[in-house]
């Protein structure tokens, strides 16, 4: 008897969260800012495309900014996913209506991710509900991961027993050395390498710009925007795990 084809969603999989920042200012440089877009379209294709619907929530809710330089080259970007969400009615419509954080149960998704750009740094690093959200996923075993400057959307997440989700976990976020090289040292609130490690993260790191990324346990962090497939990847691969 022939087999009938079937994805994961057919198993009534619950959909994969992805916190993306509301923030659209960079410090007091009156230079704008927001998410850096293929750190969301990488591994929201990377999901997608393994039978994992999506649900996109953002501190304010409504349509998130995207740092303006993450799509002008959009031709350029890894696995052309910018441009392939750009050209996507249904991605837009998404994008263009996250949910509110606030409004999110972490029980209603089988995963979190975060993606970065520089917004993260100044609301989903201290919005309570990114905070609650993360720790319930965390909490809870499943797959919780962030990339670049995503990871900032971590640092106020805690354990049942007070200490950082992070403490004695092997991690990676974007580099102070990336972060000197991007100018922009004096402009961000506080340093991700550095609160890491001051919250009793394992800091692991390569070289600057290139891609890399740790997976300890269910949580799952990458460097840069270049490591967004790597931290995809691990997530898909948490997932199908379980």
């Amino acid at each position: 008897m022939a087999l009938l084809p079937f994805t994961l969603k057919d198993f009534n999989m619950k959909p994969v969260l992805m916190i993306i920042t509301s923030h659209n200012q960079l410090g007091n440089t009156g230079k704008p800012t927001g998410l850096w877009a293929e750190e969301l379209t990488t591994p929201y294709y990377a999901l997608m495309d393994a039978g994992h619907d999506v649900v996109l929530a953002s501190p304010k809710g409504g349509k998130p900014p995207f740092a303006a330089e993450s799509v002008k080259a959009v031709a350029d970007d890894n696995e052309g996913t910018v441009k392939r969400f750009l050209n996507d009615a249904g991605a837009m419509a998404s994008f263009n209506a996250t949910h509110t954080t606030a409004s999110i149960n972490a029980a209603d998704y089988s995963a979190v991710f975060l993606p970065g750009g520089h917004g993260t740094m100044w609301d989903t690093a201290n919005d309570d509900a990114t905070e609650r959200l993360v720790a319930d996923s965390f909490n809870a075993g499943k797959p919780t991961a962030a990339v670049c400057h995503g990871p900032a959307g971590l640092v106020k997440a805690l354990r049942p027993d007070g200490k950082s989700i992070l403490f004695g976990k092997k991690v990676n976020g974007f580099t102070n050395e990336e972060e000197t090289a991007a100018g922009l040292m004096d402009v961000v609130p506080f340093h991700l390498e550095t609160r890491m490690k001051e919250l009793g993260a394992l800091f692991e790191s390569g070289p600057m710009w290139q891609p890399y990324a740790v997976r300890d346990g269910n949580l799952i962090t990458g460097q840069n925007p270049q490591s967004s497939t790597l931290v995809a990847n691990h997530v898909v691969a948490a997932l199908q795990a379980k």
